[in-house]
Parts: C-alpha cells; structure tokens; sequence
C-alpha cells in the first residue's frame, strides 16, 4: 500500500470565484463550490508558491537564516525561500535565485527534496524545496532591504537542527520540514 499512498486530485464545480482582496504578494479568494452534492463557500490565500532550500556543506552543516517575520513577531530561523513571482521561472531556477540572494551562494548541486502544501485549509501555497550541495560564493554581496536587510547567517550541524525542531525551540514549518527530510536523505545514503 505505501507505493500507492498518495494525495488526490479533486476538481469539484467551482459556481463562483472572486478576489475578496487584492494584496502587493497574495491574494484573499472567496470560492463556491458543490461537493458531495453540497454547495460550500470558503475563503483562503491565492499564493504563488515558492522555493526553498537546504543547503547542506561537506561537514553535514546547514545553511540557516534569521529574519524578522511580522505575522509572528519573531526573527525565526528559516532556510533561504522566495516566491515563484518571476513569470515561466522554474522551481529550481527560483531556488538558485534565491539562495544567491539570500545567503550570496550557489550550489553545483542540487537536487528535489520534498515538496509540501504549507496550510491547506487556508493557502495554495506549495513549497518545492531543494537539497543544494557543493556551495561556492556567488561572488559581490547581494544588495538587502526591509526585512532581509539583516538577515543573520549561520552554519549549523544538521543533528542540532534536528534537535532545535523536535524540542521545539525552531518552529518555522519550511525549516522543519526540509531538516528533517535532508536529514532522512542524508542517512539513507
């Protein structure tokens, strides 16, 4: 049964759609649609998706950024992430964007990682995150503004990473996620 457990598609009738509120990043959609013979309204976040990755050194060290995050009033620890915003941009190519923008490296390589619905019950977003090896500079610093103008960097053995999510102490689910399925990965080898 493992080989078949998997998530499925639905394409129930969907009698109206409208953007509810149109922001600068998301949008917030309302939908009506029949399911099971049953007309049902929800709301939720229009998102892009994105790209995430988990840089992972020679010494079994993970790439981490700290940045301020106003929903949740914390600078959490994540791993370097950006939108899919750039028009006919592939997953991977937004995850080496990003990991030059964000931590001013790129990888030789990389490969999928897992990808996940980040809320399911409010969003669309899915996230595609990358394991990324081989790290070299991408040379000249990245120019950083609002939130990401200081972001902090740090190398981190993926073992405390581990540990920092299942005690508790880092909860940012993109992290989470991607330590502990690198983390799998790198084992299994």
């Amino acid at each position: 049964m493992s080989a078949d457990l998997r998530d499925e598609t639905v394409s129930p009738e969907i009698v109206s759609s409208d953007v509810v509120y149109a922001g600068r990043v998301w949008d917030v959609r309302s939908d009506a649609f029949l399911y099971n013979g049953e007309r049902i309204v929800r709301q939720y976040v229009a998102h892009p998706g994105a790209a995430a990755i988990v840089a992972v050194d020679a010494d079994d060290r993970m790439l981490l950024i700290q940045q301020y995050r106003h929903p949740i009033r914390r600078r959490d620890w994540e791993v370097p992430a950006g939108l899919l915003d750039v028009v006919g941009e592939e997953p991977l190519a937004a995850a080496q964007r990003e990991l030059a923008e964000e931590a001013d490296l790129v990888a030789a390589t990389w490969e999928p990682l897992v990808s996940v619905f980040t809320t399911p019950g409010g969003n669309n977003e899915v996230v595609h995150l990358f394991l990324a090896r081989d790290l070299t500079s991408a040379g000249e610093p990245h120019p950083r503004a609002e939130e990401e103008a200081d972001i902090r960097v740090e190398w981190v053995p993926i073992a405390d990473v581990v540990d920092a999510v299942l005690s508790g102490r880092m909860r940012n689910g993109i992290l989470a996620t991607g330590a502990l399925a690198a983390a799998e990965r790198l084992r299994r080898r």
